[in-house]
Formats: C-alpha cells, sequence, structure tokens
C-alpha cells in the first residue's frame, strides 16, 4: 500500500493529498495516454538527494513530445516543482512519480482541446522486489506476453497504457509462483522484465539488450557508464533466453528494482544461484553513488535543501 504524504503538485498548486482528485471523464483514464516518470529520492550523506533529476525530467519532455503532448510548464519549472514536492513533504528517502495526462473535455479517440494536466506526488517506498531479492535475487519467467512491436508503441517513450503489456505479464509471473517476468520481443529475443532492464554476464562480458524494443533506462544507462569506468566490459546485443539460462550472471535495473540480481529462470538457476560477483560490484558503486558517497558520479544527485 502507498504510505501517503501530505501534499501533491497539481498544476502549480499544492493540494491535500486526499484532495488530489481528478473527473471521472478524465481523458487518460478511458484512453490510456497520458505520460509519466518514475524518480527516487535517497538519504544521502548531506540530506535527502534526488537522482539524475535533469535526465529523468528530459525524458518526461521526450515521451510528452513523441505523442505530441504540450507541457505547459518548462523544464526548470517542473524539476523545481519535482524539488519542492519532496520539500514540502518533509521526507528523506521516497519515490517520485511525475505525471502528465489529458484532462476532461471531448471524449472520444481525439482529444482535440482537453487542457494537459500535470501532477507530482511522493512518497515512501521500500525495495521494489523486496530486501530479500536485492540480497540474494529472484526468480523470474519468461512470459507467454511478447513485448509489443516496435510500430505498435513507441519504446523511447514512458506511457500509462503501454503498462497493460506489463501487468499481464506481472501477474502471470505471480501466479505461476515466480517474482517477476520477463519479455522476449517480437522476434523472440529478450527484451526486459515488466518495468526493468536487463544485463547478463557471459565469459566476463556484460552484456545487455539494444534500444530497440525497450525503454532507454536512466539506471540502465548509469550501470553501463559505471561498468566501463571500472574496466567491464558492455555490449549491447541482442541474446535469446536460452543464452540467458547459461549466463554465469544476471540481474534487472530500473528506478523501481534499482540493481535487483536474477538466480532463477524458468526453473533453471543462473550461475551459482545466487549474486555474482559483477552484480554485486555494481550494485555496492550505484547503492554509494546515490547515497552520496562516491564523489565519482555526485553530479547525477540533485540535493533537496
Amino acid at each position: 500500500m502507498i504510505k501517503k504524504t501530505e501534499k501533491i503538485w497539481m498544476d502549480g498548486r499544492f493540494v491535500d493529498w486526499d484532495k488530489a482528485n481528478v473527473h471521472i471523464l478524465t481523458h487518460t483514464l478511458h484512453y490510456g495516454l497520458g505520460i509519466f516518470e518514475g524518480i527516487r529520492c535517497y538519504e544521502a550523506n548531506t540530506g535527502p538527494a534526488i537522482f539524475r533529476l535533469q535526465d529523468h525530467v528530459e525524458r518526461l519532455f521526450k515521451s510528452a513530445h513523441i505523442f505530441m503532448l504540450e507541457i505547459p510548464y518548462t523544464k526548470k519549472e517542473i524539476a523545481n516543482a519535482i524539488i519542492k514536492t519532496v520539500k514540502v513533504n518533509k521526507i528523506k528517502e521516497c519515490y517520485i512519480r511525475p505525471i502528465v495526462y489529458i484532462g476532461y473535455g471531448a471524449m472520444g479517440l481525439y482529444p482535440k482541446d482537453n487542457p494537459i494536466k500535470i501532477a507530482i506526488a511522493a512518497w515512501p517506498w521500500g525495495t521494489y522486489l523486496g530486501d530479500e531479492g536485492l540480497k540474494k535475487g529472484i526468480r523470474i519467467k519468461v512470459s507467454s506476453f511478447i513485448r509489443n512491436h516496435v510500430n505498435s508503441q513507441m519504446s523511447r517513450a514512458k506511457v500509462c497504457g503501454y503498462y497493460i503489456n506489463s501487468q499481464l505479464a506481472k501477474k502471470e509471473a505471480i501466479s505461476c509462483g515466480y517474482d517477476e517476468a520477463l519479455l522476449l520481443d517480437t522476434e523472440g529475443y529478450v527484451s526486459e522484465g515488466s518495468g526493468e532492464n536487463i544485463f547478463i554476464v557471459r565469459n566476463g562480458r556484460l552484456k545487455t539488450t539494444p534500444l530497440t524494443s525497450i525503454l532507454e533506462g536512466i539506471t540502465r544507462e548509469s550501470i553501463m557508464k559505471i561498468a566501463n569506468d571500472e574496466g567491464i566490459e558492455v555490449v549491447e546485443e541482442r541474446f535469446t533466453r536460452d543464452e540467458l539460462y547459461i549466463s554465469e550472471e544476471a540481474f534487472f535495473t530500473g528506478t523501481a528494482a534499482e540493481i535487483t540480481p536474477i538466480r532463477e529462470v524458468d526453473g533453471r538457476v543462473i550461475g551459482k544461484g545466487k549474486p555474482g560477483e559483477i552484480t554485486k560490484k555494481l550494485q555496492s558503486i550505484f547503492f554509494d553513488t546515490v547515497k552520496g558517497k562516491n564523489k565519482r558520479y555526485r553530479s547525477w544527485l540533485t540535493f533537496v535543501k
């Protein structure tokens, strides 16, 4: 359950959490076209720090551009609103959800001149796939549902309606006793999790799905940068489910999932059935970074003062 906070930013002003409502005929509620971001704020050594705020705001605006939604605020205004939302709620660690949606007005597939609305909420949210999963790894299942074709959805955008596909995959995996789902693309290659990018380790090399049928993950890009700086070879290359089965290590990345090791796929143990050395190293550097302990990547943090 969401642990509610005091205020939500809605269209330029803060409203009480319980009063942050929309009309039942809000266009996005009926047709699914809305843009959102997931951002984390961590309790760092000098106070709350938002991880890669500017990159998330940039992706929010790019998603809106792809779908021809004109956000009625500048990037700077949205970034400042996100900072203020964390500050006004007096929370040290939280998940932040900005959402851009088409408001009440015309009904039907074409929204005409319906207003473009935006809200920003922040609340405490722990480890998405569980503390034990973060430490020991999770069990995942290749889904019977495939990632949508790149010409049926535009994968660079983070769109509300796309996650119907993810929900189907996740529900199937959970009902079969697994922790998370993995989707293949329309040609049968590994794509991504229901809400995460995936990495594997083969012969000491770190491999991840190229930007074909996946979201351009910000945590994904961060891990690629860290790995390169640590002298770990990183390749963006398509791979099959059976290559995943015989990988030495595997893990998910994402704002919610952070760096979550994968210990089993479709009943097949990955490596030694526990987080591998490369996974643990990258995980350690990542958490040191978001906690403000690693000066090398301090520019990724926006401190809330």
